[in-house]
């Protein structure tokens, strides 16, 4: 009780007593709690359960069958002979074109026996108004087809349509194939000896897998982007940590009397200790619930904008709820009371450190920061050669954690290390610097403020760590982002040299292929204007148990008109091997996450038959992390004869007009579901995909900047505060009211400045992190440095201006200070 009657006077009464402040760190916390709570939260939702859409229909599924290429339908009479008591059902599932307008993903079933019958999940059902007995009318392959629907399942997470796989292989001209077999073992059965028996009645070259690992599979590709929102995530809390050790650290000067008297009184330290921590967790669990609330309302927000990069860039995912569960908010409120009390737990034994009488004293009351600025830039010096000698393990010598780059993680720690610990000299000596400068403000106001912030050394540098951090995160992040920006731009004027690209018509997603009918090439080709076309023949298969892209096409075409580059060796040579030969390229990012090199041999499964493929080259690649494999047309064909076109480059002669030429084959290819794109909008639309992908990004950092201002204001005002004394003394010696605004808001500017050039050498440090380690350990891809000069700048500028804007409140309070208070106290 009497731990809670102190606590009740010394914490919650000063807390109520200093409201605005209160609310500035309150709020501090709750910002980034919000932000880290958004992300998980929208993560979650956005990545779906990757829930097969057949179990909505059939049930749960023990294992599925499917191989490259597709499987051979003939293969289900083998499985059904075997003395097994277990079910399998073939599926298909693609993509297909609603009539007038839309696209859905189509399922092929034995189980619906009806072909003009449909079956559609709720979700689709509401998404199209649709109702039991509605017409339906699907397209693909230049093939149309009527379907009513039956039946709605209650399955609010994905959206499909069911209908008969014989219906379904007539609508996608794929008789005797199917996508995959999927087989449900019965209860009592052995289900291990059933998978030992299906291994061995379906091709070598067939995989038998269980959802769970196809689902760890999809997991495992999302989580290093999962892990970069959240690194990003973290930055406004780590910014609010610093804020929350300089609250505490100027409520433990503002109190040091009080701590006197409550040491005097027999308080011992750990009673000291208690008073502050409780404060620190007070605040942290405010603004943690606080954080809850906001992150709930923030994670509306950005889930669609998660889900839309994850269906671009990464796979097929149907966004789910966005849950709250009582797990998370207490992790939530854990995170935060954690990082308010860890961040406090420096100040608050510093505290509970004073002797009684030193409290007492009353020049004890100005805060003597005992700082060794030697040993701050011994330890910084430490933590930069630890930063650099992690930058350079590889994965090669240390494997990655999980999949993650932690060690080019933890390297970028040990810089901000590095630079909270190089603060106090930057601090120190950048003021000295521009002593002359500040000379020059008038009524002495900037000598004043430069000698201030000095005096209160270990406070302003805090303030200029967490702000700088929070630069330094903006411009690290700015320079990879727009450095990418201009690699992928370059990278797509080399790339794509076509004037007109063809696909199937629907949404775009990463690793899904809707074929294109077969008459569609020879059509292309006998129109007038058209010079040469590439077809390429792309599919989704699995290499060492990971994804990757698979695509047979024109290389004689690509040499010509294209300028691939290579990591190593001449293109041309490279490009003129692979016809005729069991020869493949790939992309650096497979390169990378496979360590495969110029000369390997490749083993793919390519139907029914293993492939041995030799890496001619690798080639740089930004169209997808998974890893891309080309070959020659004339190299698959052996394998995979009936392998349907998925896309086409159309090159159109000199003498013709591209307008033209697309009009007629718009009109031509009226009766095809398909699209077609000139070679601008497809840059445009790539250029806008990369744009969206960093949305959240950049939102991410602009709540860290806020976090870090609303600490500039807050910090600025406990300055002002704590320095009534000083200030009343000023007022008395004759100084004006514009005297003393000059003299904050020039420390706020001075604030500013010094935290705009710690966190630009900071954030140029972690730019390089970013591109050459953790983006390359990530996802494969080397991107070329363009840092944005005039967009850095601006940005600097911007927020050095926010920075001496912070100043104006606390400014206007120093103002009012009354000079006969000060006279009175001295």
């Amino acid at each position: 009780m009497r731990l809670v009657a102190l606590v009740r006077q010394f914490v919650w009464r000063p807390l109520s007593r200093d409201k605005l402040r209160s609310w500035l760190t309150i709020l501090t916390v709750a910002l980034g709690v919000a932000v880290v709570i958004a992300v998980q939260l929208a993560a979650d939702a956005a990545t779906g359960s990757f829930q097969s859409s057949v179990s909505s229909l059939v049930g749960k599924v023990d294992y599925e069958i499917s191989t490259n290429g597709g499987v051979d339908e003939r293969l289900m009479a083998k499985l059904t002979a075997l003395p097994v008591n277990a079910q399998f059902a073939a599926v298909i599932e693609q993509p297909v074109t609603l009539l007038p307008k839309g696209s859905v993903m189509m399922i092929g079933l034995e189980s619906v026996v009806d072909p003009t019958a449909a079956v559609v999940s709720k979700d689709a059902a509401e998404r199209f108004g649709w109702k039991t007995g509605s017409i339906v009318n699907l397209r693909a392959r230049g093939r149309t087809a009527r379907f009513r629907i039956e039946t709605v399942v209650a399955d609010l997470s994905t959206s499909w349509i069911a209908i008969d796989i014989a219906a379904a292989q007539q609508l996608l001209d794929s008789f005797g194939t199917i996508d995959r077999i999927d087989i449900t073992v019965d209860p009592g059965e052995d289900a291990a000896g059933v998978e030992k028996l299906v291994r061995a009645t379906v091709p070598f070259t067939y995989d038998v897998v269980t959802p769970g690992a196809r689902s760890e599979e999809n997991q495992r590709m999302l989580r290093a982007f999962r892990m970069n929102l959240g690194i990003l995530s973290y930055i406004s809390l780590l910014v609010g940590a610093f804020l929350i050790y300089n609250t505490i650290a100027v409520s433990v000067v503002r109190r040091r009397v009080e701590i006197g008297i409550l040491r005097a009184l027999g308080v011992g330290s750990r009673g000291i200790l208690a008073i502050f921590l409780g404060e620190a967790a007070m605040l942290g669990i405010i603004g943690s619930v606080l954080g809850i609330v906001l992150g709930r309302l923030m994670a509306s927000g950005i889930v669609g904008t998660i889900s839309n990069t994850i269906n671009s860039i990464f796979l097929t995912s149907a966004p789910g709820f966005i849950a709250t569960s009582w797990q998370s908010v207490a992790e939530a409120v854990g995170m935060g009371t954690a990082v308010a009390v860890i961040s406090a737990l420096i100040p608050a034994r510093e505290a509970a450190r004073v002797a009684p009488a030193e409290a007492m004293r009353r020049e004890a009351r100005e805060h003597n920061a005992r700082l060794n600025i030697r040993r701050d830039l011994i330890g910084a010096g430490i933590a930069t050669v630890a930063a650099l000698v992690l930058s350079q393990i590889g994965p090669d010598v240390v494997p990655m954690f999980g999949g993650q780059p932690v060690l080019g993680y933890v390297a970028t720690l040990c810089a901000v290390a590095a630079a909270a610990m190089i603060s106090p000299a930057f601090v120190s000596g950048g003021i000295h610097l521009l002593r002359g400068l500040l000379g020059r403000v008038p009524g002495a106001a900037g000598l004043i403020a430069g000698r201030s912030l000095v005096a209160s050394l270990a406070r302003t540098s805090i303030v200029v760590t967490a702000l700088a951090t929070a630069i330094s995160m903006t411009i690290s992040v700015g320079i990879m982002v727009a450095s990418f920006r201009e690699t992928v731009q370059v990278w797509l004027e080399n790339q794509l040299r076509a004037d007109i690209y063809l696909r199937a018509e629907g949404k775009v997603t990463a690793g899904v292929f809707p074929p294109i009918a077969a008459e569609v090439p020879m059509i292309i080709a006998r129109t007038p204007g058209v010079q040469d076309i590439d077809a390429l023949h792309s599919f989704s298969f699995r290499y060492e148990g990971q994804q990757a892209t698979f695509g047979a096409g024109s290389t004689d075409v690509v040499r010509r008109y294209t300028s691939m580059r290579f990591l190593d060796g001449d293109a041309d040579q490279i490009l003129r091997s692979l016809p005729g030969n069991s020869r493949v390229v790939i992309s650096e990012p497979f390169a990378n996450k496979h360590r495969v090199r110029t000369g390997d041999v490749l083993k793919v499964a390519l139907g029914d038959r293993v492939a041995s493929l030799t890496v001619a080259g690798i080639y740089y690649d930004y169209s997808s992390h998974r890893g891309l494999v080309l070959a020659d047309w004339s190299t698959v064909q052996k394998y995979l004869p009936d392998l349907p076109a998925t896309s086409i480059a159309i090159y159109v002669s000199k003498s013709a007009n591209p307008v033209k030429v697309r009009r007629q084959l718009q009109s031509r290819l009226a009766d095809f579901p398909v699209s077609l794109m000139p070679n601008a909008s497809l840059k445009r639309g790539a250029v806008e995909i990369f744009d969206r992908t960093f949305a959240v990004t950049w939102a991410l950092e602009a709540i860290a900047i806020i976090v870090a201002m609303l600490g500039t204001a807050n910090s600025l005002l406990a300055l002002v505060l704590d320095r009534r004394r000083e200030i009343g003394l000023i007022r008395y010696l004759g100084a004006d009211d514009g005297q003393i605004r000059r003299m904050v808001l020039t420390e706020a500017g001075l604030v500013g400045l010094l935290a705009a050039g710690l966190g630009l050498m900071l954030g140029a440090a972690l730019s390089l992190e970013l591109i050459y380690v953790i983006n390359k350990q990530s996802f494969g891809w080397t991107i070329q440095l363009h840092p944005p000069l005039g967009l850095l700048a601006g940005a600097l500028l911007l927020m050095w201006i926010v920075t001496i804007m912070a100043g104006i409140y606390p400014a206007g309070i120093a103002r009012k200070l009354q000079p006969v208070e000060a006279v009175h106290e001295e």
